[in-house]
């Protein structure tokens, strides 16, 4: 935390015009096979090994500082749902903060399974802390004096101070024999209690320093401590940086503790914190607390404020809390943005991905499916995504893409995802229903155009194989009318109610510009579409055969525009709304 008086602180590109007639006349023969999946895999691909495992489930990120602000706040059932690992909170009757005495929230903390650590240092007010040696030894045994007189089990461990590389005076003598005297201090009084620090922000530049003089002194932390408060792409360093250090030093590798992570901006956005559970996951943290930016009281901000309401990000730590059994081994391309963490349950019937980061056509491959006996050769897959709407609104749940079977190919599936870099996402890996499980979207739609009103429809509402689609006036025609039959994988054929024919693309291409038009089912891969909901409740309607949008001919809004697919450079046209006919 930064202290108390303050938180802790073009037009896109067009369409060619003119885009020419379609060529009608295409050779049945020209239309074969039928892929069981998406044809073309993006290359931000997450990869997650099913019959790999990590480290059992812990839930090591869901912890936060001062994420309680008091016996009652947060609500017991908003906490209790994710799981927390770890509460870093300010000792009883402390001045940094207004809330969230140790010892007060202690049982609310163990009410959901979770420790809490003694953060000493925040007894004082100011930063920084207005600290006084006159007093500092009565205060740390004060503490662990009222600590063993409640009576709490759930103390994970005493932390002797914050962020010395801001707050320490150089007029109160060497932060390196303030742990000395310390460490010494609590150990006097209390043999058993896990002590960890330094508590460094960010910057460990210091570490070897610090670590040096513990070793010279016999004050080595129990738990090594951080805080990760810039960008998750440094975790990695950072841990390489300390685990050689104590290498180097000949110290017994200690569990580590980043009691706080994530920048101001970052708290509340699904997408941006992922890339911290995945990380810390595949490092072998033991546990990690989002940061205090704004208020206590309000889990790391995974609510809109104090005891506040769920917003997008909690969706995702909510996913995280529903793990269980093993964590498994995820690789992320190291090219992109997009990260996650997965398990699969002890009796091996699901595997869970949780991910997000990336932006555009994105993918998780699961591989090693066939190790697990319970899976067989298909799969039931269901995708879902929490919106990131800002860490001050509330959001309600997350929202299912899909649900469908996979073919399981050499132990593998991949999901094709379209992503949105702030949103979290959600994949549940269970054994195949014979039903195929369905999907929230097959049904009759109406769907028009977000830019121009207008309504997805047949040139002159003919219903003749190979007549083009075009957008139109709203009216009641049955060519306005459109019936979505998942395919499985996460696909679906679009047929046309008049005709009975499927969208699909002139001579199934491949290029930007490739006009729309309505052909039998025939297997031909342009007549899979997946369709990838906004938080505004429009959809991108994305070709499986080519991964480009179904979008409106120089992004028009008259009345018979051809309707085509085009690269997704986010214009209006290439968002939909499925009005239920």
């Amino acid at each position: 935390m930064r202290g108390f008086t303050y938180p802790h602180p073009g037009r896109p590109l067009g369409r060619a015009a003119g885009v020419g007639a379609a060529v009608l006349a295409v050779a049945s023969a020209m239309f074969t096979g039928s892929p069981a999946q998406a044809s073309a895999t993006p290359s931000t691909t997450l990869v997650v090994n099913a019959n790999q495992v990590l480290r059992p489930v812990t839930h090591v990120a869901t912890g936060s500082l001062y994420g309680l602000a008091n016996a009652n706040t947060p609500a017991d059932n908003l906490v209790q749902a994710i799981k927390p690992n770890t509460f870093v909170q300010k000792p009883q009757g402390g001045h940094q903060q207004g809330t969230g005495d140790i010892l007060t929230v202690a049982p609310k903390a163990a009410r959901a399974g979770a420790k809490v650590v003694n953060r000493l240092s925040d007894y004082y007010a100011g930063w920084p802390y207005q600290f006084s040696w006159s007093n500092w030894l009565s205060v740390v045994d004060d503490q662990i004096a009222q600590t063993k007189a409640s009576g709490i089990t759930n103390l994970a461990a005493y932390a002797p101070w914050n962020e010395s590389d801001n707050t320490w005076l150089s007029q109160n003598g060497t932060f390196e024999d303030f742990w000395t005297r310390t460490y010494r201090e609590i150990r006097s009084k209390d043999a058993s209690t896990p002590i960890q620090g330094p508590s460094f922000s960010d910057n460990i530049s210091d570490i070897q320093n610090f670590l040096q003089n513990a070793v010279a002194t016999n004050t080595v932390p129990d738990i090594i401590a951080w805080h990760e408060l810039i960008r998750s792409s440094k975790i990695a360093g950072d841990i390489t940086t300390v685990t050689t250090i104590e290498k180097n030093l000949g110290i017994t590798p200690r569990p580590i503790a980043i009691e706080e992570y994530a920048a101001p901006s970052e708290v509340g956005i699904p997408g941006a914190l992922v890339g911290y559970i995945a990380k810390f996951e595949r490092l072998g943290v033991h546990d990690a607390e989002l940061a205090f930016w704004n208020q206590s009281g309000a889990l790391g901000d995974l609510l809109t404020g104090q005891g506040g309401s769920p917003n997008g990000a909690y969706w995702l730590y909510k996913w995280y809390a529903d793990m269980s059994g093993s964590m498994l081994t995820t690789t992320a391309p190291a090219q992109t943005g997009i990260d996650g963490a997965a398990s699969r349950n002890s009796a091996g019937n699901e595997v869970d991905v949780v991910f997000g980061g990336g932006s555009g056509d994105s993918a998780v491959t699961v591989n090693g499916l066939n190790a697990l006996s319970a899976m067989g050769t298909s799969v039931h897959v269901k995708v879902e995504y929490t919106p990131s709407r800002g860490r001050t609104t509330a959001v309600s749940g997350p929202i299912t893409l899909s649900e469908s079977n996979y073919t399981v190919n050499n132990g593998s599936i991949t999901v094709p995802v379209s992503t949105n870099s702030t949103d979290g996402y959600h994949i549940v890996i269970t054994p195949a229903s014979a039903s195929g499980g369905g999907s929230p979207l097959d049904g009759t739609y109406q769907i028009t155009n977000n830019n121009s009103g207008l309504a997805l429809d047949t040139a002159n509402e003919a219903t003749s194989q190979g007549t083009l689609v075009d957008q139109a006036t709203v009216n009641s025609s049955a060519t306005q009318k459109w019936t979505l039959v998942s395919a499985g994988s996460g696909l679906y054929k679009i047929r046309n109610q008049a005709s009975g024919l499927l969208l699909g693309i002139t001579n199934a291409g491949t290029a930007d510009g490739g006009t729309a038009l309505i052909w039998s089912d025939n297997g031909t891969a342009d007549h899979l579409w997946r369709l990838t909901p906004d938080s505004s409740g429009h959809y991108k309607i994305i070709n499986s055969n080519s991964n480009l949008v179904l979008g409106v001919n120089n992004m028009s809004t008259a009345s018979g525009a051809q309707v085509l697919q085009w690269d997704d450079n986010g214009t209006a046209d290439h968002l939909w709304k499925l009005a239920a006919r």
